[in-house]
């Protein structure tokens, strides 16, 4: 056989059981190869989609991403995505058939191109070693936790295949063993646990790769911790009664309050970077601040801290836990703050008077509506946009799979894509993409993929008719080049064979309540017209500095 067929035929041995993509002439034969030996194949309508659809895939617990284009601009139209999971830490396999001749039409660096974007570049080196190296590519991206671009030279993968039969090349070691901390390292943290007063745990992607969620709570518990999480572990600690949600520039003011009057702050797999501390402004001037991570490199990358202590997430709380007595006074858990938290602690508890235009409606108002309408086992994917904060602050989430955000990059146009990786992942739960109208724009064709293939979602486009964080960010400029005329977004997706629905005030969520109630056989999407906000909290939080 030739070896794309033998490559194809051995990935899912390795975990490639889902592949999203593309197919054109360079990845015919490993594609259909991959979907004969098991796999499941979701073709995109655009290669940029499908990347970051395998990205959203593996962060919403699929297993591996796998990411399947065609040579030069197939590969040149997913950079996006590929550099989205690549910051991210995503484990994504891409395999990018290459041009060998450079006066090819189709030649590009694909090693110069996976580094340029932070990915790791590996390829077939020879008909003989080849699927031993595709099977090296999807261990080093499962672990190691990185995204890995896997150069297919198109003279190779059209040659014989002259190795071992591939179901008889070992596989090599696909998982990494967790990181214990060092003894010491866990006796420091007791002592700073012990001297606090008012302890918080901010826990990132780290914590939720490390399943910490357990773990976390029961050290919490013991130690009088409040609990908190970045925007990319959102959901971790749902449904604890000291649970503060997201910190940063998304946390509520009371959650703000509480994490600014900490005198101790520990970051559990956490970058503790200027988006989840509010660019430092969340640190209390006193406060100690310790961060545990299993890369050594992120301890004190994006701010000083006071001790860094190199383990697992959960290995670490655990040991910690084992050696630490429950606190008699409760720590940060008092009476007072179970009761603000209550009342105060998620932005749906907030008062605030709606932006009054005429038929258009307020962004909170729609926001807090939809939550309550919308079933709560879901998936809420999250483009980029001044209305983004809405989506993440107002929906709430069952718990850290619940919530996906691929902005790592700061991409418009991510979001629908998000939302069907995720749906692949979680058939189970009703994925709910929150778009802009720019970002609707941006990914529209692959509306008909969700149609296609199915999938459970509701589509939520925020339309303001304008690229909003740049009018809000220039405030003083002129900004013809981002505003647009109205579109009919719910009459666009009619087109593509949803449900479309138009929300310009509260009554008009009949139609949505219709579709919640009904056999949801089709996707929905709601159109709302928004009003202006002005700037929403977040963004301008988020533009300080820049």
């Amino acid at each position: 056989m030739i070896v794309a067929e033998a490559v194809g035929r051995a990935l899912p041995r390795a975990g490639a059981a889902t592949v999203f993509g593309l197919v054109g002439s360079g990845n015919f034969h490993v594609t259909n190869a991959l979907i004969r030996a098991g796999a499941r194949f979701v073709p995109s309508r655009h290669e940029g989609g499908a990347a970051t659809m395998a990205d959203a895939f593996a962060r919403a617990g699929g297993g591996l991403g796998v990411l399947s284009v065609h040579q030069g601009p197939g590969l040149s139209n997913a950079v996006t995505g590929i550099a989205e999971a690549a910051k991210s830490r995503t484990p994504l396999l891409v395999l990018a058939p290459e041009a060998t001749a450079r006066l090819s039409n189709f030649w590009i660096d694909t090693a110069a191109l996976a580094e340029s974007v932070g990915a790791v570049s590996a390829r077939l080196q020879s008909p003989e070693t080849a699927v031993a190296d595709a099977l090296d590519a999807c261990a080093t991206a499962i672990r190691e936790r990185r995204t890995v671009l896997l150069g297919m030279p198109l003279d190779i993968q059209a040659a014989r295949y002259t190795g071992p039969d591939e179901a008889a090349v070992p596989l090599p070691i696909l998982a990494s063993e967790p990181c214990e901390p060092s003894r010491q390292a866990v006796t420091d943290l007791l002592a700073a646990l012990a001297a606090a007063r008012r302890p918080v745990f901010v826990a990132g992607r780290g914590a939720r790769i490390s399943a910490a969620r357990e773990p976390l709570r029961t050290l919490a518990e013991r130690c009088g911790a409040l609990l908190a999480t970045s925007a990319a572990a959102r959901g971790l600690f749902a449904g604890d009664p000291f649970d503060l949600d997201v910190s940063g520039g998304f946390a509520t003011p009371a959650a703000a309050e509480l994490i600014r009057g900490a005198d101790l702050i520990v970051g559990w797999g956490c970058a503790l970077n200027m988006w989840t501390l509010r660019h430092g402004t969340l640190v209390g001037a006193d406060a100690v601040v310790v961060q545990v991570d299993s890369d050594p490199a992120a301890l004190g990358a994006h701010r000083p801290i006071h001790l860094g202590v190199h383990g697992d997430v959960s290995l670490t709380a655990q040991a910690v836990a084992a050696r630490l007595e429950d606190r008699a006074d409760g720590g940060y858990r008092s009476a007072d703050v179970a009761e603000r938290l209550k009342q105060q602690g998620r932005w749906g508890d907030v008062p605030f008077q709606p932006d009054l235009e005429p038929s258009r409606i307020d962004a909170r108002t729609l926001s807090i509506a939809l939550n309550n309408l919308i079933p709560r086992e879901r998936t809420v994917a999250v483009d980029s946009g001044n209305f983004m904060g809405y989506p993440s602050a107002y929906l709430s989430v069952p718990d850290e799979y619940g919530y996906c955000m691929t902005q790592a990059f700061m991409s418009v146009g991510t979001g629908l894509a998000t939302a069907i990786g995720t749906a692949v992942a979680r058939p189970d739960r009703l994925s709910v993409a929150a778009l802009g109208d720019g970002g609707f724009h941006m990914c529209v064709a692959d509306l008909e993929t969700v149609v296609r293939t199915r999938l459970p979602m509701v589509v939520i486009v925020y339309n303001d008719n304008a690229y909003g964080a740049e009018i809000h960010h220039f405030a003083d400029g002129d900004h013809a080049t981002v505003r647009f005329p109205d579109t009919d977004i719910a009459e666009i997706a009619r087109g593509f064979g949803c449900t479309g629905v138009t929300v310009r005030t509260e009554k008009d969520l009949a139609g949505v309540k219709d579709w919640v109630a009904g056999e949801r056989d089709t996707p929905l999407v709601i159109d709302a017209k928004i009003t202006e906000d002005g700037g929403s909290w977040w963004l301008a939080e988020a533009f300080r500095a820049h």
